[in-house]
């Protein structure tokens, strides 16, 4: 696991959104792992805007979401398709048909899961994941706990979480109580990872990456696992270390 220290948000995004462009050059066909939050807006910003200079062509690009909520429509402004769209999708030339993000709406949502998974084994395979992290040391919504699942499906989110996603709510009580999320080995299959933290209240969840264990507790830490990861995070996610 390789650290990555930036003075700020901003150096955290820039260096990101460099990180995922190089990929995008190397590869014009590859396969994209994206994220949601807060976080990794700056990110898709600064990608935005290299597509907009013409130094960057995504006509080719493909992409797996890593979770939604359960239940939600797509066209919910609070749904992780619409934040997707919204902040990057519709901002660049790449094809919607390819962009996957699980279907928050769909009726079964246990086959949904499998077909989820499905699709992403039937890929050519994830190039770059980027994930964010939870101030408990969760990602996507692999949440800590005594068990983990390995692959894509159905979970109940923390109030803990809930209480983080609610600043994007108009009530805390109109926050999905569930999420269709990828599952460890499903992050696991990425050829490489990418993770942003950014803000003091990151810091424990960093330390825990900096340390010599691996625990369901913080799920992040089975990143260790993984033959190449890189945490991008600034000083206040990093100074408690």
């Amino acid at each position: 696991m390789k650290f990555i220290v930036c003075k700020n948000y901003d150096e955290v995004m820039t260096e990101a959104a460099a990180i995922v462009a190089g990929v995008v050059r190397e590869k014009p066909d590859c396969i994209l792992g994206l994220a949601t939050g807060s976080t990794p807006l700056g990110m898709y910003d600064r990608l935005v805007a290299e597509y907009e200079a013409g130094k960057l062509d995504f006509s080719r690009v493909s992409s797996f979401n890593l979770d939604e909520y359960y239940p939600i429509s797509p066209d919910n402004d609070q749904s992780y398709r619409y934040f997707m769209n919204t902040n990057l999708f519709n901002r660049i030339n790449i094809d919607k048909a390819n962009t996957r993000v699980p279907n928050g709406s769909a009726a079964d949502p246990e086959q949904e899961c499998k077909d989820y998974e499905a699709a992403i084994d039937a890929s050519a395979g994830v190039d770059i994941q980027v994930l964010g992290i939870g101030q408990n040391g969760h990602i996507a919504f692999n949440e800590p706990e005594d068990k983990l699942y390995a692959y894509t499906h159905l979970t109940g989110l923390t109030e803990n979480t809930i209480k983080a996603n609610s600043r994007f709510f108009e009530n805390e009580s109109d926050v999905p109580r569930q999420a269709l999320t990828m599952g460890m080995a499903s992050i696991m299959k990425a050829r490489k990872i990418i993770l942003l933290a950014t803000g003091a209240a990151k810091c424990e969840a960093v330390k825990e990456l900096l340390s010599d264990r691996i625990t369901t507790a913080v799920p992040a830490s089975l990143l260790k696992l993984h033959p190449d990861v890189t945490v991008i995070c600034d000083e206040a996610a990093y100074n408690c270390n």
